[in-house]
């Protein structure tokens, strides 16, 4: 199915809506990353209330604005990853510890309970989980400053 094949709408109680170009109508569906981490703006499914594939999107830039507009609001009320940009300090090079850090949604700190809750996705990218089971992303740590990465060396 094409991204010209169907239309996406809200309710009145604010869930999406698709309309398939034959006129099905499907309620509460909701927008899927394949590749979150590698490719966010890739590879997305939208999937009824079942689990049940509705339509792929191959790009998100591929889509009409407003359409793309409420595929971007609905992923971004489901997810929640911050992303680390700075490690401002660590209290301990010891777990569990608490990290002091900076992140594209303002500073936050959490506790890191052992080293294996810090994830490696790809050669430069970090997942790291706190002791709430939040996910913080290190997209790239080659681009965090040196004072970052010699603090996140000493627990990888």
């Amino acid at each position: 199915m094409t991204i010209h094949d169907f239309k996406l709408s809200y309710n009145a109680f604010g869930r999406l809506v698709y309309t398939a170009a034959g006129g099905e109508v499907h309620e509460g569906v909701v927008p899927v990353r394949a590749f979150p981490i590698g490719a966010p703006d890739d590879g997305i499914s939208l999937v009824n209330g079942d689990g049940q594939e509705l339509a792929w999107i191959s790009r998100l830039s591929d889509l009409p604005d407003a359409t793309r507009a409420m595929v971007e609001k609905e992923l971004a009320s489901r997810e929640f990853m911050p992303e680390i940009r700075r490690i401002q300090r660590v209290s301990s090079f010891t777990a569990p510890s608490t990290w002091y850090v900076e992140t594209n949604r303002g500073d936050a700190s959490f506790t890191l309970r052992g080293e294996e809750d810090i994830r490696r996705i790809v050669a430069t990218s970090l997942l790291i989980a706190d002791s709430h089971g939040v996910q913080f992303l290190i997209r790239d740590t080659q681009a965090l400053d040196k004072a970052s990465r010699k603090i996140l060396d000493r627990f990888l």
